[in-house]
């Protein structure tokens, strides 16, 4: 959970999810600059207890940030899934002691670890077939830890009341954020199949080989890199 690396004072803010909550069911990130560390993460929610239902069911999504004091974040929404689907941002009324959280999330997960409460299996490509599958091993190689930001000692965080940001989100404007911690409920977000990879990880075609580049993509036919051309970011 700690941050290696130092960046800007303005940070953007953009989550993305995966179609499919069997692929990922929660993920975090943090960076770190000279007045302090950016952090988000997300989680899925109200996920149906039959798995094979992963890839079809309507859920929420709860989504944390923090911007430290003197900084700035851009919140970007992500594409809603549904036309159902609605949003809503609220802010902590006090800035919780997010050092506390973080050490504590980081005690649990070091137990985690050394308890082996891991997963025991990994993706693996299979090339004659051309096709992913989840290959089984005999012990626990990775744990799976929560983002300190949804830390059970943040539950008593005192909340503003929520603001409707469904139009936010279905103009895909960037909303200004100030220094706090924040926490967006995206409702009726509906999970789907995820895409078949026929590439090495971290190189999916079915992503960037695409017909519909999303709304930010202003240039396809240029390698040059812009922020505002950015489609899928894992």
């Amino acid at each position: 959970h700690d941050a290696t690396t130092t960046g800007a004072r303005r940070m953007l803010l953009w989550p993305r999810f995966p179609k499919s909550a069997t692929t990922l069911e929660y993920a975090s990130a943090t960076q770190g600059t000279v007045r302090g560390d950016y952090s988000i993460a997300w989680k899925f929610e109200d996920l149906p207890d039959d798995k094979t239902q992963y890839n079809s069911a309507s859920v929420r999504v709860r989504v944390r940030f923090v911007v430290p004091p003197g900084g700035e974040g851009i919140l970007r929404l992500p594409i809603a899934t549904s036309s159902k689907t609605t949003a809503a941002l609220r802010q902590a009324l006090v800035f919780p002691d997010m050092v506390s959280a973080k050490s504590s999330a980081s005690r649990e997960c070091i137990r985690r670890r050394k308890a082996r409460l891991g997963f025991s299996y990994n993706w693996e490509y299979d090339r004659v077939s051309k096709l992913w599958y989840k290959h089984e091993n005999g012990k626990a190689i990775g744990t799976p830890c929560q983002s300190y930001l949804f830390h059970s000692s943040l539950e008593d965080t005192k909340w503003s009341d929520a603001i409707d940001t469904t139009l936010i989100l279905a103009e895909r404007s960037d909303t200004p954020i100030a220094p706090g911690l924040y926490e967006v409920l995206l409702t009726n977000w509906l999970l789907e199949k995820e895409v078949e990879g026929t590439g090495r990880i971290g190189n999916l075609p079915e992503y960037y080989n695409s017909d519909d580049l999303g709304p930010y993509c202003k240039d396809s036919s240029t390698f040059e890199w812009d922020i505002d051309d950015g489609t899928h970011i894992i």
